[in-house]
């Protein structure tokens, strides 16, 4: 004998769909098992239309006036509902936002950090939203940040586009900038040829940048004296005594 309700442990979507005796309403709209409607039918009909059928009557539009309900068999019908929500999660991608904040009298280097960090955002499928703050008597010159604002949209088109117009809010001028689909948007110029990911810096930039502290540390050089002896481990190189003739 079926259940009037279904669990409340189920998790699939399949369990928000009443099936056979599950069902409520008096009258349903019938679908067959080949999918032609087979009109407005009495509860009961319909129950031993799927008997004959040997599938399950699948409840599958409950808002509508009369119900719509479906001969199928209620196991394939999970699977196929499950595969459409598998596929369409496929297509959803979390809105993700990273917020970028520029000047007015940015520095051109800071603005080209800014940029890169915009483009490695858009990349990885991310929306940026670009905030440009006016402090005190900036405000009376705003065409200045509506250029630095044009100017970043002229270096992200291969990457992105604006949702809108920048607009300027109280003193600050707002825009959201989304990725290009990944098939028409250009690669990261900041990633790796092969990975994909950001280079590592190399041992040669190491060895530049070491510090003057592990310099000092080095290792002493051993120093042949004028004789041909070793002089030891330590010595000056540039010392003005070995040539000084001791009598």
């Amino acid at each position: 004998m079926s259940r009037p309700f279904a669990p409340r442990s189920s998790s699939s979507s399949a369990a928000f769909f009443r099936v056979n005796g599950k069902i409520r309403a008096r009258e349903v709209r019938l679908i067959g098992v080949d999918g032609k409607q087979l009109g407005v039918l009495s509860l009961g009909d319909a129950l031993t239309a799927a008997r004959t059928n040997g599938v399950d009557l699948v409840e599958i539009a409950a808002t509508a006036t009369p119900p719509v309900c479906r001969l199928v068999d209620f196991g394939k019908f999970r699977y196929e509902q499950a595969k459409k929500d598998k596929e369409s999660k496929k297509h959803q991608h979390a809105n993700k936002v990273k917020e970028i904040q520029l000047s007015p009298k940015i520095d051109p280097h800071d603005f080209g950090v800014k940029l890169s960090h915009a483009i490695d955002f858009l990349c990885e499928d991310m929306k940026v939203k670009v905030v440009l703050k006016f402090r005190g008597r900036e405000m009376a010159h705003t065409e200045y940040g509506f250029q630095l604002i044009e100017k970043l949209l002229k270096e992200i088109v291969p990457f992105g586009h604006p949702d809108a117009q920048a607009r300027l809010v109280g003193r600050a001028i707002n825009l959201m900038i989304s990725p290009l689909p990944r098939n028409k948007r250009a690669k990261n110029p900041n990633a790796h040829p092969d990975t994909g990911a950001r280079p590592a810096p190399s041992a040669a930039s190491d060895a530049n940048h070491k510090p003057a502290a592990a310099a000092a540390h080095q290792e002493p050089v051993a120093i042949i004296g004028a004789d041909g002896a070793n002089a030891g481990q330590g010595a000056f190189q540039n010392n003005p005594f070995t040539q000084l003739d001791v009598k």
